[in-house]
């Protein structure tokens, strides 16, 4: 009696195994097509999703293959992500797997995890991070931005090359620069500002720091009718704990700015310059 109902219950719960595996199976198969759009307050589409679903009607919608569009005055978004998550309510969008973030003017981001809140328009992420403007490339571990790229924060193991914008014999080597982090860079406002334990390589110089601000030139009819170009270094400014270090000769200040085009620096707040000579066989300290 007993072996036969145990048999029962055997049989039963293989039956319900089977269907609901066969229910998973058939909903995989069936992914419906997701179309999601937004107005902004002239009435003109502000955000479109595109993807597939297998849950539409519920508040967070699973969609797979997502591409998400933004359409701003002047410049196009796309975000596209292999899975992602979309809270309709609170207008939170979370996308997982080959993250991809392209703006019409340029702009790439990429990574694995990102959060989108559509309220705020502001993207954010905890993992590996890289982003590429122009001739500016960007890494870090973690980063919040706006949707455009045009302000982001990077938080900490940072990265940054900055590409020669000339070709061919007029070229110049790129420029290295690491910190601990974060990073902010504003791209309207034309500057790049670095925090904690900075360290930038150009050449033969290399600078250390606590904290370094990078201009960049800005684009203006003057700047293109004199063929200097957007986003070209104008000025490098080092500050707390300066020292740099250039062939053999170091020097220590609180403040240093650096000129990449003559390649000169101009040091403040209590220099001190330690020229090394092997020739001579001695070294010699001048400061203040």
């Amino acid at each position: 009696m007993r072996r036969g109902i145990i048999l029962v219950l055997l049989l039963g719960w293989m039956l319900t195994f089977n269907l609901c595996a066969e229910q998973e199976k058939e909903a995989e198969q069936n992914l419906a097509d997701f179309s999601l759009s937004g107005l902004n307050q002239n009435g003109k589409k502000s955000w479109e999703i595109f993807g597939k679903s297998a849950d539409m009607f519920s508040q967070t919608v699973n969609i797979k293959d997502m591409v998400a569009r933004l359409y701003r005055d002047g410049e196009d978004i796309e975000l596209k992500a292999k899975e992602a998550d979309f809270d309709k309510i609170q207008g939170a969008l979370s996308l997982k797997k080959d993250v991809i973030i392209t703006t019409t003017n340029g702009a790439t981001l990429t990574t694995d995890t990102l959060n989108w809140d559509r309220n705020t328009g502001v993207v954010s992420t905890r993992d590996r991070v890289d982003i590429q403007r122009n001739n500016i490339i960007a890494s870090a571990l973690g980063a919040f931005a706006q949707t455009d790229l045009k302000k982001v924060n990077l938080e900490k193991d940072v990265s940054v090359q900055i590409n020669s914008l000339d070709k061919g014999e007029n070229a110049k080597s790129a420029i290295t620069i690491t910190c601990d982090g974060p990073l902010q860079i504003d791209y309207e406002k034309n500057v790049a500002i670095f925090n904690n334990n900075v360290n930038i390589v150009k050449d033969d110089i290399q600078i250390y720091s606590d904290r370094l601000e990078i201009y960049f030139v800005k684009e203006t009819k003057e700047t293109k009718h004199s063929g200097i170009a957007a986003h070209q270094i104008e000025k490098i400014h080092a500050l707390g704990n300066v020292r740099i270090i250039r062939n053999d000769n170091v020097s220590f200040s609180e403040e240093a700015i650096y000129d990449p085009q003559s390649r000169k620096i101009i040091l403040t707040g209590k220099p001190k310059l330690i020229i090394y000579s092997d020739s001579e066989g001695f070294n010699a300290a001048f400061g203040n």
